[in-house]
């Protein structure tokens, strides 16, 4: 008897413990909706210039103080638009991530508004050995020689945005590849500086780190900076007050220097001399 009462205590006890806990994970679960909102997320990596399809998108429960401005609660609405930039998985979908609806995909989509692309011809040297991917920032420097402008190498353009190498867009690689052309993204006047650099001269790249925006205005190197010497200085040979002295140096290197004597040093040899029972020691020096 006091068995079967025991084990029917135990029972209700975990049906009571069961109860608490599911009314508790129910409680939990309506204050956690009633603090959040479901937005929509994309499920996969998408590629900048990609168009979006329902297979990449999803849905994740944000903050509903922490919602990012131009996030979507539709999965509908941003389907078919192109993607500017690349979004990575779990990341939200924002309004300024797609490019302007009814642009079409490809490298086109992914140009900023008020800029353009332009192509340069590149060579392993001119493509930096290949480390120039899409989004790195560089230095354009041209190198003139034509008519009556004196030779010289100048940057000319700071911190332009790399589009493309060749034709691969893709920004989350960072093997190095060597490539033929590289795209950069441009302002209209500075498409019309590249345009005219290339004519008169040869243009190079140069890389730079994406966190440093420092500005330099430099003023060009030409051929003299080049080849421009340094003048070698006389040494200085100190006076009698212990200043140096130009005039003591000059005289110290007009003026022939005497050859100093050099004597041998002397060796001794010790010789012992038997007479009869006495003993002696005689001591000679020799020069060598």
């Amino acid at each position: 008897m006091k068995s079967t009462r025991a084990m029917l205590m135990i029972l209700v006890s975990l049906i009571v413990g069961a109860l608490a806990v599911w009314l508790a994970a129910r409680w939990v679960g309506e204050q956690t909706n009633e603090n959040t909102v479901k937005v929509v997320v994309a499920t996969i990596g998408i590629d900048a210039g990609a168009p979006l399809q329902s297979n990449m998108l999803g849905w994740a429960n944000w903050p509903k103080n922490a919602v990012p401005h131009g996030a979507f609660n539709d999965l509908k609405k941003p389907l078919g638009r192109v993607a500017n930039t690349p979004i990575y998985p779990g990341e939200a979908l924002l309004e300024v991530k797609l490019a302007p609806e009814g642009s079409s995909g490809g490298l086109s989509a992914t140009i900023a508004p008020n800029k353009r692309a332009i192509t340069l011809q590149v060579n392993e040297i001119v493509g930096v050995a290949g480390y120039i991917r899409p989004g790195s920032l560089v230095d354009v420097m041209v190198n003139s020689r034509e008519g009556s402008i004196k030779p010289i190498s100048k940057i000319i353009l700071e911190r332009i945005l790399v589009l493309a190498a060749a034709q691969d867009d893709k920004r989350d690689q960072t093997k190095p590849k060597v490539v033929g052309t590289v795209t950069l993204e441009v302002t209209p006047e500075q498409a019309e500086k590249i345009d005219l650099a290339r004519n008169i001269g040869t243009l190079s790249l140069v890389l730079r780190n994406p966190l440093d925006a420092s500005v330099v205005v430099t003023t060009g190197a030409y051929r003299d900076d080049v080849f421009k010497s340094t003048p070698v200085q006389e040494p200085q040979v100190p006076s009698a007050s212990g200043v140096p002295s130009a005039t003591a140096s000059a005289d110290a290197t007009s003026k022939p220097r005497k050859a100093a004597r050099v004597t041998a040093p002397s060796v001794s040899t010790s010789v012992e001399v038997i007479r009869g029972i006495q003993k002696a020691n005689v001591v000679s020096e020799e020069t060598k």
